[in-house]
């Protein structure tokens, strides 16, 4: 396991990478830290899981996506990685988008043998972890500088597989395009959330909103988001 690998990247959307790599029909799927759910509603609509459990820990956030009445696979649950509310070998798939590294890192560790306890014995744990290099990076590192947490994340992962809790069965380096059409956008998308406080002066604001700028185009700024995926599987 490596922390990223510049010559390996792949132009993909996550959806993309999960389909080569996992079928989900009729799977039942936990979601942790599913955020507002965009990607909770992707594997329902697209991959025909037989239902996905999503658990939010910012409270602001876990209401409104309670108000998401159109997906009846789908249940949201208030809560944390570190402890699970279901039985021991419950689910075939869990997921994390890009949450890992926001568990404590006291917690990380727990976090991990709270996925294995609740995976069915063969089942798949998917993280998904944004990378700490390129472009889109460099203006997101402005907004909140993780590189301490995401290595944290990186080495609990690699812990786990180190340890034997996990087998690692895949990893992949992919870049994510994505367009901000204006600034506001962009604002709107990073600097107005809930579930992270943002320590950021007008002086910070503003070199953000320059850093951005920098990409700006006729048609908005796009920008290569880079991932890397860690597949783990529990032993059967």
């Amino acid at each position: 396991m490596i922390l990223n690998d510049p010559t390996a990247y792949q132009t993909a959307t996550e959806l993309e990478i999960i389909s080569a790599l996992l079928d989900l029909h009729n799977a039942s799927i936990l979601e942790l830290g599913c955020g507002d759910a965009q990607m909770t509603r992707q594997l329902a609509d697209k991959l025909a899981p037989a239902h996905i459990t999503a658990t939010e820990v910012d409270r602001i956030q876990f209401e409104k996506n309670l108000g998401m009445e159109d997906q009846p696979n789908i249940s949201f649950r208030f809560g944390g990685a570190e402890s699970i509310d279901d039985p021991d070998d419950t689910y075939d798939l869990v997921f994390m988008f890009k949450s890992l590294h926001h568990v404590p890192d006291d917690l990380m560790t727990r976090s991990l043998c709270e996925i294995h306890r609740v995976l069915k014995p063969g089942g798949f744990a998917y993280f998904s972890e944004p990378v700490y290099w390129g472009e889109f990076n460099e203006v997101m590192r402005l907004v909140h500088d993780e590189k301490l947490v995401r290595e944290a994340a990186f080495e609990s992962l690699k812990e786990a597989v180190d340890s034997g809790l996990f087998e690692l069965k895949a990893e992949v380096f992919f870049q994510v395009p994505g367009t901000y059409e204006t600034w506001e956008v962009f604002e709107d998308r990073f600097l107005k959330i809930t579930h992270t406080k943002l320590d950021i002066d007008a002086a910070r604001y503003d070199q953000i909103k320059q850093a951005f700028l920098t990409h700006m185009t006729p048609t908005g700024a796009h920008l290569l988001k880079p991932h890397r995926v860690d597949l783990l599987r529990k032993r059967a």
